[in-house]
Order: structure tokens, then C-alpha cells, then sequence
């Protein structure tokens, strides 16, 4: 099975074009707005085990790579202010080669008759409207997917094992089959496909060493579940 690594919220980094609209928000660009805290370090961790790896450069303020073009969401607050010329720029120039890039990989490997697990690198704010997120890993994945659903349950297993103290959920916070950019690889891959989401509550990397713990931990998992 070939690993495709994929991270869409690595960074909170804006190109220096963009950058004066961002002036009065750069606060918004440190929190979870800006950028999912911690999924970068957990994505170079797993990164050996991939045979392609790919992350996105710049902050989901300025345009969410993890949404579809029609999502409400698929400018902020801020970028939403944009002219309509920026915004086809933003999608031409960002958002297509990001997604056209990884998605042209995974054509050419199940082209070849290969199987492709695509898992993609997330995190989550440990409170959210004042509700309290009940998990520290959350595995997302399309419940109607007999293949996905199998792969997600026996990775669930091997992380029980190696996160005895730790919660393990499937389809929390979010579901699984929820706009996003494994949604959309899915409807263009019926077969051969996994997408998997992976969630990680960033209260666990408030710790020092937790991450790294969290990261040798998701690293012994995935490596047995590779040879499916």
C-alpha cells in the first residue's frame, strides 16, 4: 500500500503579497484560525514512512485548501473582503496546485494497480463553544466505505495499545464524510482509496515531550497497518 502524507494546516505563513491584508489580524494567525497547532510536527514525524508527502505553505485564513470551492468557508473573514480578481488568484495560484498536485499522485499510483492510504494530518482546539472535545486522537473516515472503515478500526486498535492512557475515537470531533479534501479524493477514487483523517487534540502538545511520545506512538501504529 502506498502512504500519501498530507498536512493542510501546517503553517500560518502568508506570501509577502498578501501580507498587508493581514496587518490588523496577526494575532487571528497564532490561534487555530491560522494554522492546526502541532499537526506539522506529527507530519515530519510520519513523513518516513510515506512514499509521498505533501503539506500546504500557507495559512487557511487566506484561502482552506480543506474545503471545497462552493463551501461557505472557503475564504475567512478576512479574505472574503477580497476582490473577485484576487480571490480566482488565491484559487488559480494556491488552492488548485495544491490539491491538483496530491490528487495527480494518487491518479498515478492507482493507475498502476496500486492501493493508496491517503492520511491526512490535523488538529483540534481541546474546547470549542465552550463544549469540551471528549478525545485526544480522532480517527475520521466514511462509515459507507467497507475498506476505510476496516483500515480505521484495526489502526484504532494498535493505537489502544501503544495510547493505553489516551481516548481514541472514530468520527470525533467531526464526521468523516464531511466536506474536506478526502471527501472530494473519494468521489473521484471509488476504489483503491483510503482517506483517512487524522485528529489530534492540541492540549497534547502543551506538554514538553508529549508530542514526541504522540509521534513514536502513531509511528509503530501506522507502520504495521501499512502492509494491508
Amino acid at each position: 500500500m502506498k502512504l500519501v502524507l498530507t498536512c493542510e494546516h501546517a503553517n500560518n505563513a502568508l506570501p509577502k503579497k498578501y501580507r498587508s491584508y493581514f496587518s490588523e489580524f496577526k494575532q487571528r494567525l497564532k490561534t487555530h484560525q491560522g494554522y492546526d497547532l502541532g499537526a506539522f510536527s506529527i507530519f515530519k514525524n510520519l513523513k518516513p514512512l510515506a512514499t509521498f508527502s505533501s503539506y500546504y505553505n500557507w495559512s487557511r485564513l487566506l484561502i482552506e485548501v480543506n474545503r471545497s470551492l462552493q463551501h461557505s468557508q472557503l475564504f475567512s473573514s478576512i479574505s472574503k473582503s477580497f476582490s473577485e480578481e484576487e480571490k480566482r488568484e488565491l484559487i488559480e495560484d494556491y488552492y488548485r496546485p495544491y490539491r491538483d498536485g496530491i490528487q495527480k499522485k494518487i491518479h498515478t499510483y492507482i493507475k498502476k494497480g496500486e492501493s493508496v492510504l491517503h492520511l491526512s494530518v490535523h488538529s483540534f482546539t481541546p474546547v470549542l463553544e465552550g463544549d469540551t472535545r471528549n478525545t485526544e486522537v480522532g480517527l475520521l473516515y466514511d462509515p459507507r466505505r467497507s475498506e476505510e472503515k476496516r483500515w480505521a478500526r484495526h489502526f484504532k486498535k494498535d493505537l489502544n495499545a501503544h495510547l493505553s492512557d489516551q481516548r481514541i475515537r472514530m468520527n470525533y470531533p467531526y464526521l468523516g464524510k464531511a466536506d474536506g479534501f478526502t471527501t472530494s479524493l473519494r468521489q473521484e477514487f471509488q476504489e483503491q482509496y483510503i482517506g483517512i483523517e487524522l485528529e489530534l487534540n492540541q492540549k497534547l502538545f502543551a506538554k514538553v515531550g508529549h508530542g514526541k511520545y504522540l509521534g513514536r506512538a502513531l509511528y509503530k501504529s501506522l507502520q504495521k497497518n501499512l502492509d494491508w
